[in-house]
């Protein structure tokens, strides 16, 4: 199941990139507005080409995979990754103190 998963997610990760490659941008047609073009340089484009639809259904898959990756992955479990980290031990000096002579002259 999951390299099933591996391999569905990796085809959807290059179909997403030829698709959006695919795909002309907002200011494609920049350079001929001032020419008389008749599309639209920054409004809406109209009604949702095929090539757009199908760039969300394979983005919605996209992201249906990475979750379902994360889960599999991560086993559903609820854990911590600080769970193993053991805190630090203090000592009762406090910082910037000498420590005690050792002959026992500390004070005199």
């Amino acid at each position: 199941m999951f390299l099933v998963l591996i391999v569905l997610h990796v085809c959807v990760c290059v179909a997403l990139i030829l698709i959006v490659l695919l795909q002309k941008g907002k200011g494609a047609g920049m350079g001929a507005a001032f020419g008389g073009s008749s599309q639209t340089v920054f409004g809406s484009g109209g009604a949702t080409s095929l090539l757009h639809k199908v760039t969300t259904a394979i983005a919605v898959i996209f992201m249906l995979t990475s979750l379902g990756l994360s889960v599999f992955i991560g086993g559903g479990a609820n854990t911590s990754i600080m769970q193993d980290v053991h805190p630090v031990k203090q000592t009762s000096e406090a910082p910037g103190t000498a420590p005690p002579a050792s002959d026992g002259t500390q004070g005199k």
